[in-house]
């Protein structure tokens, strides 16, 4: 199922959401929660997946992922979801917003600045993907799943394999140089549910509960046997999480 990225191919959506991929990550990891937000929804919602895979920096993505709401009404509750490097970009939207928000979804990333340690283990893992790129992505969907064998995870190997070296150095160099934007996410009001798996290696628990404690708020899921690729291993629970927050906020909007 390919998603609607075009507002006005719903004639008059209740509520508007914007997914936003992570690293060498395809519109395409969204697939099953889309399919299961449509069961649960229909039509009712218009969803959108960003397209953040050309861009120079974390601010240019949330800059282009804000023309997703472009032609949808004013009065329509907005929300963006942002997995792994895609959380970075919807931090960014949360920081600096051009239209109200409903609420968000921050899965599996982190709201920490950039340390020259982090920065030193991204350095090396540019130079694996210079160096072998085949290798780097087929260790890179092993680490970031739970327990899934080479068959399971050659999905996303796939996809990483066809978006090649030249976009995963251009979004590591992104996120590399991504602002600190905590001071402003301690001042937000907007609704926002953090999700992790507890067996993520890439963005560990930790790190999400640091945005949770850090967002006023913000609610924390903290998913068992579940690796750091949520939309891929955790599809209905996330459009699950999804649907209640948008089926509650439009009966609450039915009651006034």
């Amino acid at each position: 199922m390919k998603p609607s990225t075009n507002p006005s191919a719903q004639a008059s959506p209740k509520a508007a959401l914007l997914l936003i991929s992570g690293m060498l990550n395809q519109e395409s990891i969204w697939n099953s929660v889309i399919t299961n937000i449509r069961e649960r929804l229909g039509d009712r919602v218009h969803i959108a997946v960003a397209n953040v895979l050309s861009q120079p920096s974390i601010p240019d993505m949330a800059s282009d992922a804000w023309s997703a709401f472009d032609g949808i009404a004013a009065d329509t509750p907005c929300y963006i979801a942002g997995f792994s490097m895609g959380g970075y970009v919807a931090l960014e939207m949360l920081a600096h917003p051009r239209r109200s928000l409903a609420g968000a979804w921050l899965i599996s990333t982190s709201a920490q600045a950039e340390s020259p340690e982090s920065s030193a283990m991204r350095e090396k893992a540019i130079a694996s993907f210079q160096n072998d790129f085949e290798k780097t992505i087929q260790a890179t969907a092993k680490w970031g799943t739970f327990e899934k064998t080479p068959e399971q995870i050659e999905p996303l190997v796939a996809a990483m394999r066809e978006l090649g070296p030249e976009t995963a150095i251009r979004q590591t160099r992104a996120i590399m140089q991504r602002r600190n934007l905590r001071e402003a996410l301690g001042q937000l009001r907007t609704p926002v549910q953090v999700l992790c798996g507890t067996d993520d290696r890439i963005t560990p628990p930790k790190l999400s509960e640091d945005i949770a404690a850090l967002i006023p708020g913000a609610q924390l899921q903290l998913v068992p046997k579940s690796g750091h690729m949520m939309p891929f291993e955790n599809a209905r629970l996330i459009a699950d999480s999804m649907c209640a927050c948008m089926e509650t906020h439009q009966e609450m909007a039915n009651a006034v």
